[in-house]
């Protein structure tokens, strides 16, 4: 019987650890997140450029930019300093700005159509002091060292 690859027993194996999941799991739903706004964001931009109606671009613009960019790099911040994660003001921030984004999105999408502009106010008013938050977040957060 051959030895594994590497010439190691199954006994000498090294054990893997098991994710930290108290760490993690705010960068993996920012990540999650980030990931299915891009493709909702895609969607509506293969929509838009088949129907040749780009009425609804600006919500497309918005959702890309603070739906997938800002929630991706909310979670690489998370991350690289889970110190950061683990603070209870960082789950209040991505609830916040996840909330900021289901709001300014469909908000924008009806002040383009000549709808009601109060939800876009109510989600643009929410992503600045998101964004805020996470200033504070990330000023007070100790430097991360370099690896």
């Amino acid at each position: 019987m051959a030895a594994p690859v590497g010439g190691r027993g199954a006994a000498n194996a090294p054990k893997l650890k098991p994710m930290d999941t108290s760490m993690r799991t705010l960068s993996y739903f920012c990540f999650v997140s980030a990931a299915l706004y891009a493709l909702i964001g895609m969607a509506m931009g293969i929509f838009m450029a088949a129907s040749h109606d780009h009425t609804l671009s600006p919500a497309h613009a918005h959702l890309n930019l603070l739906g997938w960019v800002s929630m991706g790099i909310f979670g690489l911040f998370y991350q690289a300093a889970p110190g950061a994660a683990s603070r209870r003001i960082a789950k209040y921030h991505v609830a916040f700005a996840t909330l900021s984004v289901w709001l300014l999105i469909p908000g924008v999408a009806m002040a383009n159509l000549g709808m009601n502009e109060g939800l876009a106010v109510i989600g643009s008013l929410m992503t600045i002091a998101s964004m805020a938050l996470f200033f504070f977040i990330a000023i007070s957060t100790p430097r991360i060292a370099n690896a």
